[in-house]
């Protein structure tokens, strides 16, 4: 497996990821599925902060950070998001994207990323504990999908260089 910037090329493999998890859970709280030309926009926008893992030749996930909040006094916060195919679970992938995710931040001076994570989403919640994050609120009934209202739990990582 191999970490690297995320390309143009990368975006139906992308799209087809986040699409799975829009469609069939109730990990995102949207239901807009995403296009190969947003998709391609995002990765030209987020440059070397668009990250994503290939093996053999397969896309089987990426992580990715945008700004966490509008304003100067957000300037060094960003919020991720990373989603795995099935087939990459459990494998090391998630814990690979987002070690490389995190010096991606440090570089760019990002101090503090934040997960926004559905609490349908315990093994988010554990992962993200697992790696360092710490559980910093949660926000009862703020989204809703397929007819359910939804928490949203916050966890965030303040990053120091390496």
């Amino acid at each position: 497996m191999i970490i690297r910037q995320a390309r143009a090329e990368d975006a139906p493999a992308i799209a087809a990821i986040s699409n799975a998890v829009i469609r069939d859970t109730l990990v995102t709280f949207t239901t807009d599925e995403r296009s190969i030309e947003g998709v391609v926009a995002d990765i030209e926008a987020r440059g070397p902060a668009f990250l994503v893992a290939e093996r053999d030749g397969t896309v089987e996930g990426y992580a990715t950070y945008s700004a966490f909040r509008a304003g100067p006094g957000y300037a060094a916060c960003r919020e991720h998001s990373i989603q795995l195919a099935p087939e990459a679970r459990g494998q090391g992938t998630g814990l690979a994207l987002m070690e490389a995710l995190e010096a991606c931040a440090i570089a760019e001076n990002v101090h503090v990323l934040v997960a926004g994570i559905s609490s349908a989403n315990p093994g988010a919640i554990a992962f993200h504990s697992a790696i360092g994050f710490e559980h910093v609120g949660r926000m009862p009934e703020v989204g809703q999908k397929w007819g359910q209202r939804l928490d949203l739990v916050l966890m965030q990582k303040i990053l120091r260089p390496q």
